[in-house]
């Protein structure tokens, strides 16, 4: 069963200006209203504006107070991690691996410098960032939740680290594509999670993303537990462009919430590069460094 979202999130901002409110997602706009009483209404619409939503805003934190989006412990504002959840989080930063994104264990001052095993066993797809590590517990958590737990309003902050830590390769992208799930478990899980995380990057990127660009033609089991040559046979002839025009010259950024073996994002990334994209990069929330 679906959850509501939290309530706060029935007051939406869409406007700097008083002349739009979005208020439990109904938009009122009184830029183009006439009469008499128009004035008046400006006017309310004006301190409403200026004053509805921060009193708004501090109701519901008094309802729902700012808690840690991981182990609920209170703390100063919404969307925020508790230091201790923090701490365990271990975010990717240079230096790392240009292709596979993976961190480096000290910098050896070399740009542009690749790990053995994308020397080795290169991708097909161009370069991949990620936010963390997925092996650390908080960043699992954060993401089983996300993806299992009906707690679509971790997409915004998951989607933010995204945006930061994929900035070269947005400034770059023409456009998003979210890995598609089939859709018999889109029925199941009635959301999919990629979507919502790259609906969130493409708003802070100013990017434009399309769901619709890849499609899942193939239901596969899940990928858990299955070693590295089976999660390649798995997803082989999973992916498919319905329309080669929407891709075709374009610089691509693959959305996902985590990358393992890469094994998805490669059978997608070769499906778009087949249909004439001209380049694919992968954006994830968090990846297996170690051996997946």
């Amino acid at each position: 069963m679906r959850l509501l979202p939290q309530a706060r999130d029935l007051v939406v901002k869409t406007s700097s200006t008083p002349e739009n409110l979005t208020y439990a997602g109904v938009m009122t706009d009184v830029s183009s209203a006439t009469g008499p009483a128009t004035p008046l209404l400006r006017e309310w619409a004006t301190h409403a504006w200026k004053h509805g939503g921060a009193l708004a805003s501090a109701a519901l934190d008094v309802v729902f107070p700012p808690s840690c989006l991981v182990c609920r412990t209170a703390v100063a504002a919404h969307g925020a991690l508790c230091p201790a959840c923090w701490r365990g989080i271990g975010f990717i930063e240079k230096p790392y691996c240009e292709r596979l994104g993976t961190p480096f264990a000290y910098d050896l001052g070399v740009p542009g410098l690749q790990s053995p095993e994308a020397i080795a066993n290169p991708p097909v797809y161009h370069r991949a960032r990620a936010v963390a590590r997925f092996e650390d517990g908080p960043v699992r958590d954060l993401v089983h939740r996300l993806k299992y737990g009906d707690r679509m309003e971790l997409a915004k902050p998951l989607g933010r680290w995204m945006a930061r830590a994929g900035a070269e390769l947005l400034a770059e992208a023409d456009l998003l594509v979210p890995v598609p799930l089939h859709r018999h478990r889109l029925m199941w899980r009635q959301f999919n999670q990629a979507h919502a995380l790259a609906q969130v990057v493409a708003h802070l990127s100013g990017k434009t993303a399309d769901p619709f660009a890849l499609k899942r033609i193939k239901p596969t089991r899940p990928q858990v537990g299955l070693s590295r040559a089976r999660r390649a046979e798995n997803v082989q002839g999973a992916f498919a462009v319905p329309e080669a025009a929407a891709v075709a010259g374009r610089k691509i950024v693959l959305i996902d919430d985590v990358l393992t073996s890469g094994a998805t994002l490669n059978a997608a990334a070769r499906v778009l590069l087949r249909a004439g994209a001209a380049r694919v990069d992968v954006l994830v929330f968090a990846r297996v460094v170690g051996a997946a």
